[in-house]
């Protein structure tokens, strides 16, 4: 099922200007689940006024962020905790995202047990590859 606009909100607790995925998509098939997130950049983006104002580009950290959003998918059905993201291992950032471009997010879980979930995410920008990274996340309970 594909989800957009509030229904996303529904899913995340992420929102503006830091809801950064703009629908979301939770596939099954034989390779197993993924989620596959998109987002538009504009180019008025806060987090573009600065870096850099001749050479606009998506900085890092916001490409990282957005991986992480298109994790969180796959945890909101777990009402009870809050999702925490732990650590980013092994990113790297291959191409520079800039405004007009479509940023595709494709995310897996590698590995899960009760507390921890451990992803792989990778960002492309039509079929080249901008960024990619791996994720874990520490599932906290609500009080």
């Amino acid at each position: 099922m594909k989800y957009t606009g509030k229904e996303i909100e529904n899913l995340l607790p992420h929102r503006a200007p830091m809801l950064l995925i703009e629908d979301v998509e939770l596939v099954k098939d034989d390779e197993g689940e993924r989620s596959i997130a998109h987002y538009n950049v504009r180019g008025n983006e806060y987090f573009l006024q600065g870096h850099f104002p001749d050479f606009p580009v998506v900085p890092g950290v916001i490409l990282c962020e957005m991986m992480a959003q298109s994790c969180c998918v796959f945890f909101s059905n777990k009402k009870d905790v809050h999702t925490m993201l732990t650590s980013l291992n092994n990113v790297k950032f291959k191409s520079p995202v800039r405004p007009g471009d479509v940023v595709r997010i494709e995310t897996i879980i590698t590995k899960s047990n009760r507390i921890f979930t451990f992803a792989e995410s990778k960002v492309f920008v039509g079929e080249k590859l901008a960024a990619m990274g791996e994720l874990s996340f520490a599932l906290v309970p609500k009080n």
